[in-house]
């Protein structure tokens, strides 16, 4: 029984993505003729056709997407196994993390944290638009992403996610404030939140419903980079997750003033399903866990913000 040869496949797939022997031809720098004959092979030694004629064009059989599919995931498998092997000749390795560009700083720096002091390891870190860094994930331009949108999931996906953490989203603002009743702060100050888009606005404004609390909007924003510098501006009350002003906070520049219950956000990283994974990546996936465990509070012990009723919480000791 003879092989399948990957030459025909490939211009197979040229082919079914330029829709006419023409264009495939041109791309390929082949005369039309020549492409025939090796489409005609391939159909031969698979025993189908693979296109029918539309018009000018040509579209698909059954046969065809069924062998597009297979195509594809082929070549895919060939470029990851070059790009993975290229990596491990190298001294230093990579890794290359894109994150969705509203997302906090101070997670990214988080996650990418264990690899910064490190001579072997290069960390290449791109931002933007989800579906942007989910196409370069898939093209293996990058090994992770960082977000806190979870793509959807099919039978179909290649993406696989990982749950990160989840932190809880408090009111930000002056320490001076401490103490008031959130319902007073609620009232009587201007809040900075996120966008009516946002996970957290949703809760959010849900929890003023039950207050029947008409809020004072100063300022809103998707990015929380933007967040925390409406934040530190000292005009309004941010809700935002602790983790973004973690360094106002610790400097007492900001305080948290009351941990709003059953308000969390969760962070992820997607990956890819891969048959030679960057390695680095269930590094960093470790890490991030590990981290995230410690940073849960032990069971039974309280944390060291205020509960919903405004009512600062007691520590434990």
């Amino acid at each position: 029984m003879s092989t399948l040869n990957l030459h025909h496949l490939r211009l197979f797939r040229a082919v079914a993505r330029e829709g006419t022997l023409t264009g495939a031809a041109r791309l390929l720098n082949l005369s039309q003729s020549a492409l025939s004959t090796q489409i005609r092979a391939l159909e031969a030694r698979l025993g189908h056709e693979l296109f029918e004629r539309r018009g000018r064009g040509l579209v698909l059989t059954e046969a065809g997407r069924i062998a597009l599919d297979h195509a594809e995931a082929i070549f895919r498998t060939a470029d990851d196994l070059v790009a993975t092997l290229r990596e491990r000749r190298a001294s230093r390795q990579a890794l290359r993390v894109g994150a969705l560009s509203t997302l906090s700083r101070n997670f990214q720096i988080g996650f990418i944290a264990p690899f910064l002091a490190r001579d072997d390891v290069e960390v290449v870190l791109r931002s933007g638009p989800q579906a942007q860094l989910l196409a370069g994930l898939e093209a293996l331009a990058l090994d992770v992403v960082l977000t806190n949108h979870p793509p959807a999931q099919d039978a179909l996906s290649r993406h696989l996610v990982n749950r990160l953490a989840e932190q809880p989203v408090s009111l930000i603002g002056p320490p001076e404030l401490r103490g008031q009743p959130l319902r007073v702060l609620l009232e009587s100050r201007p809040l900075i939140l996120p966008t009516a888009e946002s996970p957290l606005r949703a809760g959010f404004d849900a929890l003023l419903e039950s207050f029947s609390i008409v809020p004072r909007i100063l300022a809103e924003a998707d990015d929380m980079a933007m967040l925390r510098l409406l934040a530190r501006s000292g005009a309004g009350l941010a809700v935002v997750p602790p983790i973004v002003v973690q360094d106002e906070l610790a400097s007492g520049r900001l305080a948290e003033l009351a941990r709003l219950d059953g308000l969390t956000e969760t962070f992820y990283a997607v990956t890819l399903r891969r048959r030679f994974p960057n390695p680095l990546v269930r590094e960093a996936l470790e890490a991030a866990e590990a981290l995230a465990g410690r940073a849960k509070p032990a069971s039974g012990q309280a944390d060291s913000g205020a509960d919903a009723s405004g009512k600062p919480k007691e520590k434990l000791e």
